[in-house]
């Protein structure tokens, strides 16, 4: 009697399931998310002080590659004078200088890459939690990002462009008027 009656509410959660499946209508969100972030001001805070930290990288490579260079053609000009010993000695020493410059290269792209990530990470919150509260508030069940091409069709039937909405919600409405009459300026 009780497996009978298990069996009779599982088959009847089991209809009542199905039927709720198939009255819901799954609707997907999608937006352009780098177009979004590149208009947020807190990416272009992130990308000036980027751009100011790469500038201090390059000129510390312009620098040490300016050193390579000097030591360099001291060498050549004086390469048919030296001893032996000597032009040994200054071989060594510039190709330590070339090594330490290539590994200074790829640490500072490894660290620039590492900022840039760490400086943009408050504009991508930011972003994230306005997509979130947007998609909440149509109630999807996902947000697509169409940056890049990754969804070449969209069913607009079934899916919300959600580029208008984040930006109202990000108080960059002015961005919406601005793209829609652009001789506004």
């Amino acid at each position: 009697m009780l497996l009978t009656t298990i069996c009779i509410v599982a088959a009847a959660v089991s209809l009542h399931a199905q039927e709720d499946v198939t009255d819901a209508v799954a609707y997907i969100g999608y937006i352009p998310y780098d177009k979004v972030l590149q208009q947020m001001p807190e990416y272009a805070t992130a990308q000036q002080s980027y751009d100011q930290l790469r500038e201090k990288y390059d000129a510390e490579a312009k620098r040490a590659e300016d050193e390579f260079q000097r030591k360099f053609s001291d060498f050549l000009q004086g390469q048919k004078d030296f001893p032996r010993s000597i032009m040994q000695k200054r071989q060594t020493e510039l190709q330590e200088l070339m090594e330490k410059s290539v590994a200074f290269r790829e640490e500072a792209q490894r660290l620039l890459a590492q900022a840039q990530e760490e400086l943009q990470q408050p504009a991508r919150d930011k972003l994230n939690e306005a997509i979130k509260t947007v998609a909440r508030r149509l109630r999807l069940a996902i947000v697509v990002n169409t940056d890049n091409n990754t969804t070449p069709y969209i069913d607009e039937d079934m899916g919300v462009g959600l580029y208008e909405a984040v930006l109202q919600e990000l108080g960059l409405a002015q961005q919406i008027s601005e793209e829609q009459n652009p001789q506004a300026e």
